[in-house]
């Protein structure tokens, strides 16, 4: 499937579309249901005797490594294609991946302060309401954002590989700077893309596999704020 997103945002008419309501109300009921569902996950397998099952003496065990690349196989081999798939196997794959992302999480519950992690939730949830929400209602185009955007993080990412030989604390501090900018700007530009493939794709049957495939954009948002966020809140204790 494809969108432009070099047409026009909605009208003052069309954002009220009682249609387009329902449809992003759908988008955040599957997201934080997939949040629900890693934390859960995440709290259980931090918890005895599933944490001896991923963590050993000296790390991760060989499940533990498994259950953190298991979410990172599942997106690279269905990516996009999720949009091709029928709303019941969508909808397999979403749950599917969050309870998976949600174990891959459990080590935030042996390395941080619970209070930390609280705030560090409510803050990302307060950040991401927030440019979610200007990503909605604004009336310039974001299309421009994308590739930018998409730039910056491979840049981030070759960037964190050449730290793991310098070891800088300085340069891993300002990448995960950068990557708060990055995670915030493609919050706002998912959620403008969504509204366009909205007015795009009509049928309910496609809009019912967009709605779990935006989710899943704006769950990896999410997550990834959160991780920096955490980051940066235990980082001042």
């Amino acid at each position: 499937m494809s969108f432009d997103m070099g047409q026009q945002p909605f009208t003052a008419i069309e954002k009220m579309d009682g249609g387009l309501r329902a449809y992003f109300g759908k988008i955040y009921n599957y997201m934080a249901g997939g949040l629900v569902v890693s934390g859960g996950m995440a709290y259980l397998a931090s918890q005895e005797p599933f944490v001896n099952l991923f963590y050993t003496v000296t790390g991760y065990s060989v499940l533990g490594w498994i259950a953190i690349l298991a979410p990172l196989f599942l997106i690279f081999a269905i990516g996009s294609s999720v949009r091709n798939l029928n709303a019941a196997k969508a909808q397999g794959f979403y749950w599917a991946f969050t309870a998976l992302m949600g174990v891959s999480l459990s080590n935030i519950f042996l390395f941080y302060p619970n209070i930390v992690i609280v705030q560090a939730l409510l803050t990302t949830a307060g950040m991401f309401a927030a440019v979610s929400l200007y990503g909605y209602t604004t009336g310039r185009s974001l299309a421009s954002w994308g590739s930018f955007l998409f730039m910056g993080l491979i840049g981030v990412i070759l960037a964190s590989i050449v730290n793991i030989f310098i070891g800088s604390s300085s340069l891993n501090w300002g990448l995960n700077v950068l990557c708060v900018f990055i995670f915030v700007g493609l919050t706002a530009y998912d959620t403008q893309k969504l509204k366009m493939m909205y007015r795009d794709y009509t049928d309910e049957r496609t809009q019912q596999v967009l709605a779990v495939s935006g989710a899943l954009s704006l769950y990896l948002d999410f997550i990834n704020l959160f991780r920096l966020i955490l980051y940066f809140l235990n980082d001042r204790r």
